[in-house]
């Protein structure tokens, strides 16, 4: 059987942190940012983490 191949969007979005956990950006900071608070477009800044439901979904995008 072949091996398995990574999904390019998945691993473009996607990183894995040193205790395995899956890493993500936030969304709504690309445009339109003039009706946003300077609060809320700080705190779209920073990554966080992927939830719990979507886990699985994502290591198997990943291949891990």
């Amino acid at each position: 059987m072949p091996k398995m191949k990574t999904k390019s969007s998945a691993k473009k979005r996607f990183k894995v942190t040193g205790s395995g956990k899956l890493k993500r950006k936030h969304a709504f900071k690309s445009h339109i940012l003039t009706k946003k608070a300077h609060k809320r477009k700080k705190n779209l800044t920073k990554a966080t983490l992927v939830d719990k439901a979507d886990v699985a979904n994502i290591k198997q995008q990943l291949c891990i």
